[in-house]
Order: structure tokens, then sequence, then C-alpha cells
């Protein structure tokens, strides 16, 4: 939440932005506004009904607001957390790449964003080789047909846009490059792994700005890197991940091209090496990263095109020590960095779903009961046992009903009952 005095000049006096890629984001943002606004009951250890409060709080001032909430990805789980805007006193602004129904419900307007119009599309390589000072990269007679190749997609053009900037490559130049990888994608990405025709002009772009960037990186740290970075959430992930020791060991000994018995004896990965191969990403713009200290993000497309890359026998590997990381920087108290807790559950969750079950398997990595403790210390209480919930049915199916790992899951949903003062239920 901004501050009255920074927020009322823009005739507001209330603005509230809230990342509402998970439930407890949107729950765990809206308790840390009412405990701001020192609304009754907001020192609760129960987060979700200190957000219903500040809820109830919105829709009964007549101070005016506005809700922000940015990158719905599950438009039916923050149903419950829309508050309800009049025309006195609030709105609520949200963005979504979702178009369920229930988004045009209950007053709701939808604003669609598409792809880029041609003349838009024209426009943007057009200002974008400009700005960077290099106006004779833009070829007049190449920009249409690149622009139908790259299907009007504003990632893709992006994409291409840095490759061009860079290599000081004309549009017709990129044109020529383009066609000549497409031809040989079929191995990467099947048609039918790319159903919503979004996936092909970026997996192109993709592997011809990799090329670039694997010609100009020394460390040759970069690959394993977006590699790594795919399996993280779109929305970010702290940039100290790649300096913990689990990360830079692995990264050690991943260098693209040597052979494994010499890989033992490569030199320690060091910091500044990371640093190094981070900006060759930012430079392509294959990841972003606002400041030094900002979390590191990689477009959702952009991601999935590096997962089809990453060969299936060593996904478990780079998942489990991805995991090791992410265990590495987690908080002692949660509550006291409730935005770190929050950004590594939901990278726990991701890199869960992108490489299921190698977090299960053989045993169940710590991270996955990690995410249940954090939910229940920062008071997301029905999250916990929801989660639970889950984790209790998949050791179940993949272990059986009396391995440790089943018991230790049952054990975990027991506490986030009692917690949640569901006694009976934990009995």
């Amino acid at each position: 939440m901004r501050d009255e005095e920074r927020s009322g000049e823009r005739g507001l006096d209330v603005l509230v932005w809230v990342k509402a890629t998970e439930p407890d984001q949107i729950i765990t943002t809206y308790a840390e506004t009412a405990e701001r606004l020192q609304l009754p009951g907001s020192t609760s250890d129960d987060s979700g009904s200190v957000a219903e409060a500040f809820m109830a709080w919105l829709a009964a001032t007549k101070r005016r607001w506005l809700v922000v909430l940015d990158d719905i990805t599950d438009p039916a789980t923050a149903d419950k957390w829309w508050p309800d805007g009049n025309a006195h006193n609030g709105r609520v602004l949200a963005t979504t790449r979702r178009d369920d129904a229930v988004l045009s419900g209950k007053g709701r307007t939808p604003i669609p964003l598409d792809l880029y119009t041609a003349e838009e599309a024209r426009a943007f390589l057009h200002r974008r080789l400009t700005d960077a000072g290099h106006p004779r990269l833009y070829d007049t007679d190449a920009v249409d047909p690149l622009i139908k190749e790259l299907g009007r997609l504003p990632l893709a053009l992006g994409h291409a846009a840095a490759y061009m900037i860079n290599k000081r490559c004309t549009t017709s130049d990129y044109l020529a490059r383009f066609r000549d990888t497409d031809i040989g994608l079929s191995n990467l990405l099947p048609p039918d792994a790319d159903t919503e025709g979004y996936g092909r002009p970026v997996a192109t772009a993709l592997l011809i700005s990799l090329t670039a960037v694997q010609a100009v990186d020394a460390t040759q740290l970069a690959r394993p890197l977006l590699e790594f970075i795919s399996l993280t959430a779109p929305q970010g992930h702290p940039a100290q991940l790649w300096s913990t020791p689990p990360a830079l060991q692995y990264l050690r000994t991943s260098r693209p091209g040597h052979r494994r018995w010499l890989r033992r004896h490569q030199p320690v990965v060091t910091a500044q090496q990371v640093q190094d191969a981070l900006n060759c990403l930012r430079t392509y713009a294959l990841v972003t990263q606002d400041t030094s200290d900002a979390p590191i993000r990689i477009h959702a497309l952009t991601a999935r095109a590096v997962r089809e890359t990453i060969p299936a026998r060593t996904k478990p590997t780079i998942a489990r020590v991805m995991a090791d990381a992410l265990q590495r920087l987690w908080p002692d108290l949660d509550h006291q960095d409730r935005e770190l807790a929050a950004s590594l559950r939901m990278n726990t969750l991701h890199l869960d779903e992108h490489t299921f079950p190698a977090l299960w398997q053989p045993d169940v990595h710590a991270c996955i009961y990690q995410v249940s403790d954090s939910l229940t210390a920062v008071g997301l209480l029905d999250q916990a046992v929801d989660y639970d919930r889950v984790a209790v049915q998949q050791s179940t199916e993949l272990h059986g009903p009396e391995d440790p790992d089943t018991l230790t899951a049952r054990s975990n949903l027991a506490v986030s009952y009692r917690v949640a003062g569901r006694r009976q239920e934990a009995l």
C-alpha cells in the first residue's frame, strides 16, 4: 500500500497493488494493509481473517481507494478476494492472461489487450532500434514479413530487437536467420506441443538469441542458468538464489561442451561469474531485472521454450539442486520477511509443478514440507490445510499410506487443522 499522501496526489486515499499470482500473496498483502491502517483485529495471527476484515472495510469506508490485482492466474480462487468496488469510493483493476467467464461478471468490464497490430509492431521495432541509436537496421522491405513470422507477439519482437541491436543485424538479416532456424525447430517444439500457436515464434527467436549469448558468454554459465531459471516462477525469484552453495556447485559442473571426467576438475564458480552470465541473458532480453537486488523474472513463454530443451534425464537433478538452493534462502521466521517467504513458496510450487515427481522421489524434499510450515507461520491457515491435504494424497499415491514421508505429511495436516481451530479434524 502506498502512503495516503502520495496516493492522494492521484485522487486516492488508499492504493493497494497486489501480486495476485497466488491467493496467499493477495491475503498477505491485504493483511499487511489492514495492519498499516490499524483496522480492528489486524494484529490477529490468522491472516485470512485479517484479509477478510480489510475487504469488509473497503466495502464500508468513505475513503477513496483503488486495488490493483496484478497477474491473476486462477480467476476462480481470486474471485473470493476481489473487493466490491462502487461508483463513489472504490475501484478494482485486474490484469490476467486468462479469459474465464468469472472475470466478466459482477459488473466487471474486460478490456482485452491482445497481440500487436501490424502498425504497432512496426512502430515498436522502429522505436526500439532508433532509441538504441541504430535506425539503419530498420529495413522497410523486410519488416512486414518479419512481423508476420514473429506472429506479432510482443515477446518475440522484443527478443528480435535485442538481438538486432547487439549484433548490429538488420531486419532483413534477422528474417533470414529466423527462417533458417525455424526449419529445424520441429525436434525442439513439435506442432502438437504448441496448440496456442505462441510457442513456435518465441522458441525460434529464443534459439537465435541463445546462439548469440553462448558466443559471447565467457563464463559458459548462461545456458545452464537459463535452464534453472525456466523452472522458477515468471513473477520473479530472489537474485541471491544463484549465489547459494548448491547452485554454485551445480553450475561448476554443468558448463556445456565438457566431458564428464573433466567436469570434476572445473574451477569454482564465483558470484561475479554468475553475474556476468546473468548480464548476458539480460542483454538479450531473455531475463529481466529492474535493479541488482530486484527479483529476476523470465517470461512464461520464454520459460516454456527453454524447458523444452532440458534433457529429461537431467531435469530431476536440476529440480533437487534448485530445491536445495530455495531451502538455503528460507528465513528462520517467515512472518518477519513475508515477501521473501511468499516468493520462496511460489517458486517451490512452480518448481514442483514443472518437475513432478522429482521432489517426491526417492524421498520427499524438505522444501515441500517447508511450504506447509511457512503457510502456517504467516497465518495462511486455510491455504495450509488445502496444501497439506494435497501433500498427503500425493505421498500416499507415490509411497503408500504407511511410508514415513506419508506419515510426515499426515502429521503436517493434523497440525494445520489444529492451528486453524479445526481440532476434531486434527484428531
